[in-house]
C-alpha cells in the first residue's frame, strides 16, 4: 500500500496530475503514458489523477462521467499498465471502499472537507487521504479535518490548498496557508489549476485563468509546498469538464523543469 513517505523526496516535490474527468480509456492511457514518461525522466514522484465521477456541477446537463464501474476500471488499468499510483475523489461514504480497490489515494473534495462520515470512511480504507481545503475555510481550520482521519486510525494524510472564495466569481490564494498547514505535521499540496477557477458564471459553466498556472505553481514551490496538483489535457478547450483552467499537456514539461530549479535553489 502506498505511503506518503514514498512520495516525499528532499530535493523534489511530488506531482498529482491527469485529466479532470475520465472521459474514455484511450485518452486516459495516452495522458498517463506521457506523464509517466515525463516524471520518470525528471525524477518526480508521481500519482495519476482522474475523477471517475463529477458530482458537483452547476447544471444538471453538465458532464458527470462515463459510469462509475467503467471509469474506476480505467483507473485500475492505469495503475496496472504503468505501475504508478492513482488518485480520485469520492463524494459519499459508500464510495470509499469501492474506489479503494482501484486507487491508492482517496481525495476529499473541498466542498466536502467537513463531512465527518465521509472522512472517516476514507480513513478506514487505510489509504492515503488527501483533503482539499474548503474555499470557505481558514488554513487553521484544516487541522480538525486532518484530525478526523488520525482519530480514525489512519495517519496517512495530505492537505491541499486550492484557493479561497474572493467575491462571488473568483478565488485568491493566500500562500501563508501552506506553511501554516504544514505545522500540523502533514504534507501540503498546491492545487494549481483549481485555484484559478472562476466559479458562479452566468452561463453555469466555471471559467478559469490558465495563463497564470505557471505563476501559481512557482509561488507554491517557492514557499515550500510538498506537492503540486495539476489537471492537464491534450486539448483543454475540448475537455468535458474544467477545460477552462486545465494545462495543455505539452506545456507541462517546461513548467516542471522550471519548478525543479526553484525547488533545488531552496
Amino acid at each position: 500500500m502506498l505511503t506518503i513517505q514514498e512520495l516525499q523526496k528532499k530535493d523534489k516535490f511530488f506531482l498529482l496530475a491527469g485529466p479532470c474527468a475520465i472521459e474514455n480509456e484511450k485518452m486516459v492511457l495516452e495522458i498517463a503514458e506521457k506523464l509517466v514518461r515525463l516524471t520518470q525522466k525528471l525524477g518526480i514522484p508521481y500519482v495519476f489523477k482522474g475523477s471517475y465521477k463529477k458530482a458537483n456541477r452547476s447544471r444538471v446537463d453538465s458532464f458527470t462521467g462515463i459510469g462509475t464501474d467503467q471509469a474506476l476500471k480505467i483507473l485500475g488499468k492505469v495503475r496496472d499498465t504503468f505501475g504508478v499510483p492513482t488518485v480520485t475523489d469520492i463524494h459519499e461514504t459508500t464510495d470509499a471502499a469501492r474506489a479503494a480497490e482501484y486507487v491508492d489515494v482517496l481525495q476529499i473534495p473541498a466542498f466536502l472537507c467537513r463531512q465527518t462520515d465521509l472522512l472517516v470512511a476514507a480513513a478506514q480504507t487505510g489509504h492515503i487521504v488527501n483533503i482539499k481545503k474548503g474555499q470557505f475555510l481558514s488554513p487553521a481550520a484544516m487541522q480538525f479535518a486532518a484530525q478526523k482521519i488520525v482519530d480514525s486510525g489512519n495517519n496517512q494524510v495530505m492537505l491541499t490548498e486550492r484557493g479561497t472564495t474572493f467575491g462571488y466569481t473568483d478565488l485568491i490564494v493566500d500562500y501563508r496557508g501552506i506553511p501554516q498547514m504544514q505545522t500540523f505535521g502533514f504534507p501540503v499540496v498546491m492545487d494549481v489549476t483549481h485555484s484559478l477557477q472562476q466559479p458562479n458564471q452566468t452561463t453555469g459553466v466555471t471559467g478559469g485563468m490558465p495563463q497564470l498556472i505557471e505563476t501559481i505553481a512557482k509561488a507554491a514551490i517557492a514557499v515550500g509546498a510538498d506537492g503540486l496538483f495539476i489537471e492537464t489535457h491534450p486539448e483543454p478547450a475540448k475537455a468535458l469538464s474544467d477545460g477552462a483552467n486545465m494545462l495543455q499537456i505539452d506545456l507541462l514539461e517546461p513548467l516542471l523543469e522550471k519548478l525543479l530549479r526553484i525547488r533545488q535553489a531552496l
